[in-house]
């Protein structure tokens, strides 16, 4: 009798991997998941609320996709395993026997005991019942006369475009003195200041959230500031401080956890015939530089693809590649390729340039002795993922990277270019003298 594979968590990881193991083998599979039925793009939550699209447009795949393929979907609330008797144990009391278990249980998002982090009308904006929430309590600028968000990462500010879109004021705390400046070069960090502000959103920098008061009836009505002991009335409060590995019924088990559930190259626990995938997963070491945990949706993707030839036989190592990642802030798409930290580390430098319309740069990293390319910022001019890949494998010099940047935009035609600006600018702080290459079309379309 063939193995049953048991998959806690519907998300990309976990779907990915039930996809691959039915690819490779006819295996009895079950996906569980306390939050949907189906598995649906999380990503794309936002734009349900915005009104772009409804919540079944989110799901990737037809409901008749599960029976067809043989992957049985259970809905409930794993509150133990226990890997001994190889038992899962549900709060409802019902039990399910796995022969293996992948463990794909995503995130959720922090608290960091705010009084009155808990009351109604407080939310993340992660899972599905957080969209709920959301249009409960901020359905339109009537119901929420100002939502306060904390936080300002990439959900901070997704949070912050989805309120805005149904025009409901919008407070968003940062407690850095820059948005997202343990990431962003200064440049770069201080032109999304700008974009949220032009777009009528109060954001304060430099401040923290001390406490969410209470109404009579156990709902938000106001927010009070750490530094100033201000106090800003609102109905929604939206806490987008980061996230965490979502493994708290985890650590009642013999599983080795740190902040996430850890994990070897081949993304097996310390317990045999038990793996854990996706935002969940602590590499024990960072491969290739890279963090431990990483929350992104490709790594989750690629994450359930290498489970799942191991479980069927041909047992292999996690090999994320190169990083990479994408993103938007309200209007300005961002992408970036390889490695380019808030600052320079030792024997690196960055070339910054930024267009006069503010709404686009760019930002390179490179060694400062040899020139070569460790990565790129790109922000409202889209890139091509595989020639940056294919150039950090090469190990390119930024001459060259700039020489055929052409090649590498990937907006439409007729769009702006800035390639020759660029340069200009490189060639002066750098005295260089190099010029763009013409377009290389053939290049473009092998690899498309």
């Amino acid at each position: 009798m063939e193995d049953h594979v048991v998959i806690i968590g519907n998300g990309i990881s976990g779907v990915t991997a039930a996809r691959h193991i039915r690819k490779a083998s006819n295996k009895k599979i079950t996906i569980i998941s306390a939050e949907t039925n189906y598995f649906f793009s999380r990503t794309a939550l936002m734009y349900v609320y915005m009104g772009h699209m409804k919540f079944e447009h989110t799901q990737p795949y037809e409901p008749y996709f599960w029976k067809k393929n043989r992957i049985e979907l259970k809905q409930g609330y794993v509150s133990k395993i226990d890997s001994d008797t190889k038992q899962l144990h549900f709060a409802n009391g019902e039990t399910l026997a796995y022969d293996k278990l992948i463990l794909a249980t995503g995130s959720k998002p922090n608290k960091f005991g705010w009084p009155g982090q808990d009351l109604n009308g407080v939310m993340g904006m992660y899972h599905k019942q957080d969209l709920e929430n959301l249009e409960k309590h901020a359905p339109d600028n009537k119901t929420c006369k100002r939502a306060v968000i904390v936080g300002g990462g990439l959900i901070g500010i997704e949070l912050a475009e989805m309120l805005h879109s149904r025009h409901i004021p919008v407070t968003f705390l940062v407690r850095e003195t820059s948005f997202w400046n343990g990431v962003l070069p200064q440049g770069e960090s201080a032109m999304i200041n700008r974009e949220i502000l032009r777009n009528g959103i109060d954001l304060r920098l430099n401040t923290n959230l001390r406490e969410i008061k209470s109404d009579k009836n156990g709902k938000v009505k106001s927010v009070i500031i750490e530094e100033t002991g201000e106090e800003i009335a609102c109905n929604v409060v939206g806490l987008t401080a980061g996230v965490s590995p979502n493994i708290n019924f985890i650590k009642n088990s013999n599983i080795e956890t740190g902040r996430g559930i850890k994990v070897n190259q081949y993304l097996e626990t310390n317990i045999t015939d038990i793996y854990a995938i996706g935002d969940c997963a602590e590499q024990h070491k960072g491969i290739n530089g890279r963090r431990p945990i990483e929350a992104v949706w490709y790594t989750g993707r690629m994450m359930g693809e290498t489970v799942a030839q191991t479980i069927c036989g041909n047992r292999i190592k996690y090999q994320p590649g190169h990083w990479f990642n994408s993103a938007k802030f309200i209007d300005i798409e961002y992408q970036t390729y390889g490695w380019v930290f808030a600052q320079p580390r030792e024997n690196e430098t960055h070339f910054h340039w930024k267009h006069d319309d503010d709404t686009k740069c760019i930002t390179i990293n490179m060694n400062a002795t040899t020139g070569e390319f460790i990565g790129i910022n790109t922000f409202g001019i889209r890139m091509r993922h595989e020639l940056f890949d294919q150039w950090l494998t090469e190990k390119r010099d930024v001459d060259y990277i700039l020489e055929h940047l052409k090649d590498a935009n990937f907006d439409p035609e007729f769009f702006a270019q800035f390639e020759e600006d660029i340069i200009a600018q490189y060639n002066t702080e750098f005295n260089k003298n190099i010029s763009p290459k013409k377009k290389s079309w053939t290049r473009i379309f092998s690899k498309a």
